[in-house]
């Protein structure tokens, strides 16, 4: 049995995107993590953080061998931290949005179930079917990818998942309900929630404003990246957590 570790330190990357440059956002992102000299146990990083939210591009996608599995176990071992974020993925003859959650010597996969239908994401990729929970450290966490969070059905808590984590190409034309949903989500969840969202103008003009966010287990902000360029850093303690489920069991009346 794994010991709990009591705290969790997660952070959030909050960096542009270069349309489709692969090479361009993977060094971006080393470099802001290799400069982040915070103890962390989890860098999150956002929705199709290689490519931008480019859906209609299969020949992006990239299989476990690909480039971007190997650096991101490359600096999970540098950082001795788990690191996560989705990409296209391409799996047999199939295409997905699939998050990737890598340790050193462990990979757990999600793959988005609510495909962007406004932008075609449909079209060419396949639906993700299950959720999943990962232990780490003691801790369960619960990964979604960005329009899932519009669907609490989906997002629904059953297995009581103490993080649940969203990640996101966000329009700041809409970002308001970013910050209202990540709030719903770990106010009705009773857990906390950590959401991740991308800076910068997309290939079709769409600009992004970041506003990545933790909210505690009932719905209070714990940190906010704003509009900034950063990784932001928090710390998430679980006997907190522990005392809110005991002294507000909500969760147990669930349908």
């Amino acid at each position: 049995m794994k010991i709990m570790q009591e705290y969790l330190s997660i952070a959030l990357v909050q960096t542009p995107l270069i349309w489709k440059d692969k090479t361009a956002n993977l060094s971006a992102i080393e470099n802001a993590i290799s400069q982040h000299n915070i103890s962390t146990d989890i860098f999150i990083l956002p929705e199709m953080f290689t490519t931008a939210f480019c859906v209609e591009d299969i020949s992006l996608a990239e299989d476990m061998q690909g480039n971007t599995m190997q650096w991101m176990q490359q600096m999970s071992q540098k950082k001795q931290a788990a690191i996560c974020g989705s990409i296209l993925f391409k799996d047999g003859d199939k295409y997905f949005n699939r998050f990737l959650w890598v340790e050193a010597d462990r990979i757990y996969t999600y793959d988005k179930h609510h495909l962007f239908s406004l932008v075609g994401e449909h079209n060419l990729l396949t639906q993700g079917t299950e959720k999943i929970i990962i232990p780490y450290k003691g801790w369960k966490i619960q990964p979604f990818i960005c329009y899932d969070i519009r669907f609490p059905a989906w997002c629904q808590n059953e297995a009581n998942a103490d993080v649940q984590i969203y990640v996101a190409n966000w329009p700041q034309k809409r970002v308001h309900h970013w910050r209202l949903l990540l709030q719903a989500r770990a106010t009705e969840n009773q857990c906390y929630v950590a959401g991740v969202n991308r800076l910068g103008t997309d290939f079709y003009g769409n600009a992004h404003n970041g506003q990545s966010a933790v909210f505690d287990f009932s719905g209070n902000k714990i940190s906010d990246c704003e509009a900034d360029e950063t990784i932001k850093t928090v710390c998430l303690s679980y006997e907190e957590l522990r005392q809110h489920r005991n002294k507000y069991p909500f969760w147990k009346d669930r349908d």
